[in-house]
């Protein structure tokens, strides 16, 4: 049988009882081995003890969220129907958006405002990152039929004004992703359904008018934007799209008055040498040899600082801040 440890106390010593913590006091320990009362506790403990359980009883206020519009689903002083139409446009194509989960609590999100402007039949939003025939056989029963396109880029995709000019049966629906490209590019590849369709891209000049959030390239166009080149044309009719751009337009000059920065490209950062560190010519890959790892991670940070700035002589002098931080910390 081991001996029992001592605890050091300035008192006399006192004999630990095995299992008892080591913190523990001689009173406290006499009260564990006599069988002392609990009332013997300070006073004060309980006191503080008491204060402390009922702030586990104070009941939870719910966050208050800001009242919003049932068209436009923004906020109600932020409010964009003034810029949607009176009634819900005219077409004939179905639309379905797939929307991935991520993108139905965004803020900045496009897609409310184009259901706004058309009508309900004719534009249903899925959301979901898997489908398959059991769980929506509304859509795999679209994604069969022969009239059913699907705007998604790539080599084997066609040119959808000159697809419907060739097509003997002229496309009834349109199927468009809604989500990052990282995103859409999931649900495209990992769902069968939609490689059922005729597989389609968009082949236009225009530029994104999304100018709030960043784009892969200059020709990358947002949801909204997508769907309203699509649908003219499918349409033939320009109207649509100028009428379904108005919203969009309105949101972002909304945001770039109250304090929201124009997002360039991550294709135009690249070619003016704002986005990664190796793009620039006084930091090349030796560079990356020499100076250790924290330092390249701190080059990565002010590389992120100038796409905010927008500045190429803003980017130099944080460079330079950072190397001359770096070195005063490691002398």
């Amino acid at each position: 049988m081991e001996p029992q440890k001592e605890a050091q106390t300035p008192g006399d010593p006192v004999e630990q009882p095995r299992g008892a913590s080591r913190s523990q006091t001689p009173k406290e320990e006499e009260r564990r081995e006599g069988g002392a009362a609990p009332a013997a506790a300070a006073p004060g403990a309980e006191t503080e003890g008491a204060s402390a359980d009922g702030l586990w009883e104070l009941p939870v206020e719910p966050a208050e969220r800001r009242p919003e519009c049932s068209r436009c689903s923004r906020p109600q002083k932020v409010c964009l129907c003034p810029f949607l139409p009176v009634h819900p446009l005219h077409i004939s194509t179905h639309l379905y958006i797939i929307q991935h989960p991520a993108e139905e609590n965004k803020v900045l999100r496009t897609v409310p405002l184009l259901a706004a402007c058309l009508p309900q039949d004719k534009c249903k939003v899925k959301i979901g990152r898997r489908f398959s025939e059991e769980r929506d056989p509304e859509l795999s029963t679209v994604c069969r039929k022969s009239g059913t396109l699907i705007l998604y880029p790539g080599a084997e995709a066609a040119n959808l004004e000159e697809f419907i000019l060739d097509s003997p049966i002229y496309p009834t629906t349109i199927i468009i992703i809604d989500g990052t490209w990282s995103q859409a590019k999931d649900i495209f590849y990992k769902n069968s359904l939609f490689r059922l369709p005729t597989q389609v891209q968009l082949k236009t000049s225009i530029s994104s008018q999304y100018v709030i959030r960043t784009q892969p390239t200059n020709r990358c166009l947002s949801t909204l934007e997508c769907a309203a080149v699509a649908l003219s044309i499918l349409e033939k009719n320009i109207y649509i799209q100028e009428t379904l751009l108005r919203p969009l337009q309105a949101l972002c000059s909304f945001q770039l008055q109250h304090g929201a920065q124009i997002r360039l490209s991550k294709e135009h950062l690249l070619k003016n040498g704002l986005n990664h560190v190796t793009s620039t010519s006084f930091l090349n890959e030796e560079w990356n040899l020499i100076f250790p790892l924290e330092l390249r991670m701190l080059l990565s940070t002010c590389e992120y600082l100038s796409e905010v700035n927008k500045s190429f002589i803003g980017c130099f002098l944080q460079r330079k801040l950072i190397f001359f931080t770096y070195f005063i910390i490691r002398i």
